[in-house]
């Protein structure tokens, strides 16, 4: 029997960081809804398909089976059995991505596949809906946050080490208004599902976090054995 673990949690909380660490540390597949999303973007720009045309999106997205693997000790993003890890990033690929994923049918298709995956692999899967809609049998959820003011910082020092111009009261608002607009959206809204972990990992380190979450899961595996 496969095993979930499903992190959920506001933007800027470390989520994908901690997903990636703790899928490494288990040796389960990490996988990356982002990424899905992207490589259906892929598709349906191959395909010919307008970003402006949410009917021919929802008729064409089924023909898309989109998986990921492990290949040559790296996860590889599989577009009916391609590797397309190369082509996610582009600028096409990201703004058909920001339309496509409005489209239920993209959504509800990506969800099959999503839990395809995970009833055949022991998976770690982040996101903002993963335990209460995409897992909801997962056998860890964890909730994990951290205040608004933590995150902002973190957000600020990423752009700033980029290069990127960042005033820390703009990347704070920010933040604040995503919560706001998560929480509050009519489609599967931010929320702590009810037998969730609630992990604050303002003042924790990575390490710190990723080495509760695995114990937490490893002594679920030891009940699950049982």
């Amino acid at each position: 029997m496969s095993f979930a673990i499903a992190i959920d949690g506001p933007a800027g909380a470390g989520k994908s960081t901690i997903a990636r660490r703790v899928a490494e540390k288990l040796s389960f597949i990490y996988v990356d809804t982002g990424a899905m999303y992207r490589a259906m973007a892929l598709f349906l720009h191959r395909s010919g398909i307008s970003a402006e045309d949410p009917a021919a999106i929802a008729r064409k997205c089924t023909e898309a089976d989109i998986t990921i693997r492990y290949q040559d000790q790296e996860q590889v993003v599989l577009l009916n059995g391609e590797n397309v890890n190369p082509y996610l990033r582009t600028e096409e690929v990201s703004g058909m991505a920001s339309r496509s994923s409005a489209v239920p049918e993209v959504r509800a298709h990506l969800l099959a596949l999503q839990r395809s995956l995970a009833a055949r692999y022991n998976v770690v899967m982040d996101g903002r809906d993963i335990g209460t809609v995409i897992l909801p049998d997962a056998q860890v959820k964890i909730f994990l946050t951290a205040s608004p003011e933590i995150r902002a910082e973190r957000r600020f020092k990423e752009l700033t080490e980029k290069g990127e111009k960042a005033v820390y009261e703009d990347v704070l608002q920010e933040i604040i208004e995503r919560d706001q607009r998560d929480m509050n959206r009519a489609v599967s809204p931010l929320v702590q599902a009810a037998d969730a972990v609630l992990v604050d990992s303002s003042h924790k380190t990575p390490e710190e976090v990723e080495a509760e979450i695995c114990r937490l899961a490893e002594e679920r595996m030891k009940e699950d054995a049982k």
